[in-house]
């Protein structure tokens, strides 16, 4: 794809995730944090890793908590996000970013559970082609 893609649709950031798919995948360590209901995903992302998010199912908090990324999806058009910066990410919406500077992000949840897996199943659209799995690893997709 040549042009520009002012404001992509799902289907583009789809078809991004699946051309990342073929490119060798970036660490993304992260750290799993419970308190009473509440499930804190925190990810560490160095500059110029682009990052595909996966579906959620409802409203949690996204909180960029270091550095600067350019976000965008579903029809959203592209922005600069600063750190400090706490948005509301509402369900079903599948995301794009770009890490211009080494990032750190957060992602706030409402689950009674600890165990990942459920988690992801209780929070996260299935999607076969998802990039890393509900620890944040790279999957071994073939």
């Amino acid at each position: 794809m040549s042009e520009m893609v002012d404001a992509p649709t799902r289907a583009d950031i789809e078809h991004l995730q699946t051309v990342m798919l073929r490119m060798p995948q970036a660490e993304l360590p992260t750290a799993h944090h419970f308190a009473d209901g509440v499930y804190v995903r925190e990810m560490h992302c160095a500059a110029g890793t682009t990052i595909v998010g996966k579906v959620h199912k409802r409203p949690h908090f996204f909180i960029l908590m270091t550095g600067e990324m350019t976000v965008t999806g579903d029809g959203s058009p592209a922005r600069l996000i600063k750190a400090p910066a706490i948005i509301v990410s509402g369900p079903g919406v599948k995301r794009a970013g770009y890490a211009h500077t080494a990032c750190v992000c957060m992602n706030i949840h409402r689950t009674d559970s600890t165990e990942l897996d459920v988690i992801e199943t209780e929070l996260i659209e299935l999607d076969s082609s998802a990039l890393f799995d509900a620890r944040n690893e790279t999957r071994a997709l073939v």
